[in-house]
């Protein structure tokens, strides 16, 4: 079957037709995928301006179907996926509307789907556009951590549509924390993308400083160099880092996360700094090394702790917030130490951030379950949990 997927949950517009086959060992192929970002209209802002964004999706959402329609039988589209939830509602209500109408015109079955399932289905298809899942019931148990900008979730997966939430932010998501303290530091929008690559000159300018040019070390990237203070136990990389950033909840036994705190510090200590200082590059790329590993470390020891204590034989990774290269490196190393024995499996980049290919897949699955709904029954949900 061919799955029309629409995904409006924030401020990237995206519709992607999905051909689905096989309910035993299900088969997934993308026909055809586009995503019209709205970062540029929202920069200025520091962040997603609600009423933009709905705004832009009105107006994209006909020209990105017109291109996905282009040469195809409408036909040979056998239902509709949408997200109705979480996520601005405003967004929201925009996407299911417009799935509502082309369901109704087109006399198609509309199927709901839950953004943040979407995230987790987006590791069931690789980066090319064909993907075959195997065995994919052998993955459950299943500890799933969600990062974007606005959720930070630990869940529990037993089965496909089987979920439990374990812990999630009591306040900022970490993808929010990354744009606030990106803007407290006078970086672009979004902050992650912003403060990993200032973090990066700075690994870059510490491997330079320390090794001793005539070593005979060919590969420094290699070299596992000392911490002078406070060390990261996750780190693979140098950290000479004079500032110090709090953990959050990092050794509580919940699986809770809180990222207020942490942009609370960053502004203190930036307050603190003269002006010369908060200019300078070295204090913006050494702070942004602290906060990026900050946050992977509070990640990366809670899922871990929680994968130990439900004795999870995967580890499913999904959200904005897992583009970070430094992220996904740590970790690979850190459960190729601690837990070895179990599996990670981290979407495709271009998947991580939002898009309408995990809509569809997720579509599917919900489909063989009986879950799509008459278009009139259908509402928003913009605090919908799985």
């Amino acid at each position: 079957m061919n799955i029309l997927a629409i995904e409006t949950s924030c401020d990237d517009t995206c519709i992607a037709l999905i051909k689905c086959s096989d309910k035993t060992n299900p088969k997934f192929e993308v026909l055809k995928n586009v995503i019209s970002s709205q970062i540029e209209i929202h920069r200025k802002w520091g962040g997603v301006y609600p009423t933009l964004a709905k705004r832009e999706h009105q107006k994209n959402l006909p020209l990105i179907l017109k291109k996905i329609l282009k040469n195809l039988d409408i036909d040979k589209i056998d239902a509709i996926a949408v997200t109705i939830g979480p996520g601005l509602e405003p967004c929201l209500w925009v996407g299911l509307n417009f799935a509502k109408k082309l369901s109704e015109k087109w006399k198609k079955p509309l199927i709901p789907v839950n953004h943040i399932e979407g995230h987790i289905a987006a590791n069931f298809i690789g980066g090319n556009s064909k993907f075959k899942i195997t065995n994919y019931k052998n993955l459950f148990p299943a500890m799933c951590l969600i990062v974007s900008g606005g959720h930070t979730q630990l869940i529990l997966m037993t089965n496909y549509g089987k979920y439990k939430i374990l812990g999630e932010t009591r306040d900022d998501a970490a993808g929010e924390c990354f744009d606030k303290t990106a803007r407290i530091l006078g970086l672009g929008y979004p902050g992650g993308p912003a403060i990993a690559a200032k973090a990066a000159k700075f690994q870059i300018q510490n491997y330079k400083s320390q090794i001793n040019p005539k070593s005979k070390i060919q590969n420094p990237t290699t070299t596992h160099l000392q911490w002078t203070r406070s060390p990261s136990p996750y780190s693979r990389t140098v950290a000479q880092s004079a500032i110090h950033l709090p953990r959050p909840m990092i050794h509580q036994k919940n699986y809770d996360f809180s990222f207020s705190g942490l942009k609370t510090a960053v502004l203190y200590d930036y307050k603190k700094r003269s002006s010369k200082e908060k200019k300078s590059k070295k204090y913006i790329q050494e702070m942004s090394f602290e906060i990026q590993q900050t946050i992977i470390d509070v990640l990366i020891s809670k899922t871990l702790k929680a994968a130990k204590d439900y004795k999870a034989k995967t580890i499913i990774l999904g959200g904005g917030v897992i583009a970070n290269t430094e992220l996904k490196k740590q970790f690979k190393e850190k459960m190729k130490k601690e837990i070895p024995n179990s599996k990670l499996y981290i979407p495709a980049s271009k998947l991580c951030t939002d898009n309408a290919v995990m809509i569809g897949i997720t579509g599917y699955f919900l489909w063989l379950n009986n879950k799509s709904k008459n278009w009139k029954n259908i509402k928003v949900n913009a605090n919908l949990r799985v």
